[in-house]
């Protein structure tokens, strides 16, 4: 292991303690993944997330309910839903700088319930798209704002907060 790397799993471990001690529920981080338990059912945290985003000017592109498409197919798969949302003032800037981020933007939340029947809201972070697709500094208020938004989202739709 490289001492890059070494530094970058302890990051991401960090941080993962850091969301779960401010949010009060279990988080999980996975390369750009972040992933936040939901005190709500899989139908009200979507239902709360699309209502979030809403609220806070984002364009909602796409509700997509894998379960129900699985189903269609005669397959069983727990609730397990993406949400495609955002705002040209916030993603174009990140294309100006690398037009292949439009692989990854717009942006989506995924809701989905494990085999225990817990509830998790999942995004990818937008440092990390920003990261992938080697965007320049100029797009960085862009990745902020967005990371931004979307750490208020989740967490104001998974806990209930008054921030929703």
């Amino acid at each position: 292991m490289t001492l890059r790397s070494a530094f970058r799993t302890w990051i991401l471990a960090a941080l993962t303690i850091i969301l779960a001690n401010l949010t009060g529920e279990p988080a999980m981080a996975t390369d750009g993944l972040t992933t936040i338990k939901s005190q709500f059912d899989a139908a009200e945290t979507m239902d709360r997330l699309e209502a979030a985003v809403s609220k806070r000017g984002a364009r909602i592109f796409a509700r997509i309910d894998h379960a129900a498409g699985a189903a269609e197919s005669g397959l069983l798969l727990r609730p397990t839903t993406v949400l495609i949302f955002g705002n040209p003032k916030g993603g174009t800037p990140v294309m100006q700088s690398s037009q292949t981020a439009g692989i990854d933007l717009p942006l989506k939340a995924l809701v989905w319930q494990d085999a225990a029947g817990d509830t998790w809201l999942s995004y990818n972070d937008p440092a990390w798209i920003a990261r992938r697709h080697a965007a320049g500094h100029d797009a960085d208020p862009a990745v902020s704002a967005m990371s931004v938004l979307l750490r208020a989202v989740a967490t104001s739709v998974t806990t209930g907060s008054a921030a929703n």
